[in-house]
């Protein structure tokens, strides 16, 4: 019965490319062989962001990565949390930053998660967390709605929108303990930079960070 669910549901939604949205191959899965191949993943080692100790993404935040990120943030294609966060887990493995004591997010404000249905970076961090086996646990709260970051250019800018935005939320096993912080895409890096100063003040002995996509760009 399942496998007879799974034809119908394959033929009348058939399974896209998450880049492209080309229809995949019955052995290709999440990404088509073109944009597997072809797509920039971005290099480890690379980012160097203040209060964190390493950083990875997966790919450049350009072309159909950033359409396709568009899509979920904006557009409520909510789905793609499951391929995004499988990607990135396996991204963690390569980079060996798979050994967090705890998986959290960059968390958005009540207001915005009430009109685009969801958190996405809280969505990522649960599948990352599954795929991990590392417990996902809320360390942030958002406490000002501030404007968005994608409408600030410049770093000292966006680093003055986030300022005094996020607090840590209490949680009595944070001291001592390496977060890995989840967030969907990084510009300038003001926002997890200043989400792991809080974690860090908090007590958190490091703060990794792991994104979808990253800005060509490395320190503002």
């Amino acid at each position: 019965m399942k496998r007879l669910l799974h034809y119908i549901k394959e033929w009348l939604f058939p399974s896209k490319c998450i880049l492209c949205r080309s229809l995949l191959m019955p052995e290709e899965s999440d990404l088509c062989r073109r944009c597997r191949a072809e797509t920039d993943e971005y290099p480890q080692g690379k980012l160097k962001l203040q209060f964190i100790d390493r950083t990875a993404a997966v790919w450049y935040y350009k072309d159909n990565v950033r359409k396709s990120l568009h899509r979920y943030k904006f557009n409520r294609c909510r789905f793609l949390a499951e391929p995004f966060g499988r990607l990135m887990a396996m991204k963690l493995l390569t980079s060996e930053m798979a050994d967090a004591d705890l998986v959290t997010w960059v968390p958005v404000s009540s207001i915005r998660k009430f009109f685009r249905g969801y958190d996405q970076d809280e969505l990522l961090a649960e599948v990352i967390s599954r795929e991990l086996g590392i417990p996902c646990v809320r360390l942030l709260c958002k406490v000002r709605h501030n404007r968005p970051q994608s409408r600030i250019s410049g770093y000292a800018r966006r680093r003055a929108n986030v300022l005094g935005v996020y607090k840590a939320v209490e949680f009595p096993q944070i001291s001592g303990k390496r977060i890995l912080l989840v967030d969907d895409i990084l510009t300038t890096g003001a926002t997890a930079s200043e989400c792991a100063r809080v974690l860090l003040t908090a007590g958190a002995e490091q703060v990794n960070c792991a994104v979808v996509a990253s800005a060509h760009h490395n320190n503002p």
